[in-house]
């Protein structure tokens, strides 16, 4: 690498993580370039932003650091056909999740200096603080560390998109990877998913109206999960009743219970054992046939039928759709 005070960077992937790290690295003075398939959609916006677009290959090439922020299963053939027979000697392979490299999924070249950078965010939210002249929080690591200054890099380009506003985490591919995947599986997604829909299957169950057992399990779960975003389960305690207050405090050990703390334990083992990325990878590769009936059963989960009637008449949620990527989507896209 010729230089390391302004590295020049290219993103390969435009989705919403890819967007917002591009935007912000070029406000904070970064030449920053785009690697994406030729014709896509993504390719038609980067160009209307301003953006250099290249082949995923010529941008790897021309570049000092390379940010790859496409999806995780999409990656290791990226890297093993485009990224590496075509990266400089000595230049700097960025991830954002560190689960390919954490399992071996990608071998980096031994010549590369290897880092990680996480924003603890959507990318919408990464932009937006940004330009308002906050940040959101990050996480960064290093892998492989052949140049001496791969710390300083993952530095520069999490000061770049704004994550050095706040105090950025220094931790490694293997925490990052073990505790992003645990917290989408046994807490934020899987477990808040679950809970939601059991609850309103046991008020149906006993007889209530569907539309009742929506609002008091999924709709108002916003109102906490606010107030634990705002100032923690403190906050949570300072704004709801006493008698919510003591029902939460006397009844939430019946749901989450030492049952409950084990199966949380046995979903840990499985990531940290390895056998969960390999059960993906295989789905995956073998043409997402369970992965696509999971999803669909709980896009049809009744559930959804009510939300979605409730919902129609919540004007402001179309204002708020509009004004916001969901964090759902497909944040890497590569085209």
């Amino acid at each position: 690498m010729t230089s390391h005070q302004s590295p020049r960077i290219s993103i390969i992937g435009y989705g919403s993580q890819g967007r917002a790290h591009a935007l912000n690295l070029r406000d904070s003075g970064f030449a920053v370039t785009i690697g994406l398939r030729p014709g896509g959609p993504t390719e038609i916006k980067a160009i209307a932003d301003g953006f250099t677009v290249k082949s995923p290959a010529l941008a790897a090439r021309d570049a000092e650091l390379v940010a790859v922020l496409v999806p995780d299963m999409v990656q290791p053939q990226l890297y093993r056909d485009v990224l590496e027979p075509n990266m400089a000697k000595g230049a700097c392979l960025l991830f954002a999740h560190g689960f390919n490299v954490h399992y071996a999924q990608v071998h980096p070249r031994a010549d590369l200096d290897v880092v990680l950078v996480a924003p603890k965010g959507p990318g919408a939210l990464v932009r937006r603080e940004y330009e308002i002249g906050r940040g959101v929080p990050s996480v960064y690591a290093v892998h492989q560390d052949v140049s001496g200054k791969a710390e300083q890099l993952a530095l520069q380009y999490c000061a770049g998109i704004g994550g050095a506003r706040q105090n950025a985490i220094r931790t490694s591919f293997k925490e990052e990877t073990e505790t992003d995947l645990f917290g989408e599986q046994a807490v934020l997604c899987g477990g808040a998913t679950k809970l939601v829909q059991a609850g309103w299957e046991t008020l149906v169950a006993a007889g209530y109206q569907p539309e009742v057992a929506y609002y008091e399990c999924l709709h108002e779960l916003k109102l906490i999960v606010d107030l634990f975003y705002e100032g923690g389960i403190t906050r949570m305690h300072e704004f709801i009743s006493e008698t919510a207050q003591y029902g939460a405090l006397t009844r939430g050990e019946y749901v989450i219970d030492d049952h409950t703390r084990a199966q949380m334990r046995k979903i840990l083992a499985e990531i940290q054992d390895g056998s969960f990325a390999r059960q993906w990878i295989a789905e995956y590769q073998n043409g997402n046939a369970n992965y696509k009936a999971l999803k669909q059963a709980d896009l049809e989960h009744p559930i959804e039928a009510v939300g979605k009637r409730l919902r129609a008449n919540m004007k402001w949620l179309s204002a708020t759709a509009q004004a916001s990527t969901p964090a759902s989507q497909a944040e890497q896209a590569m085209a």
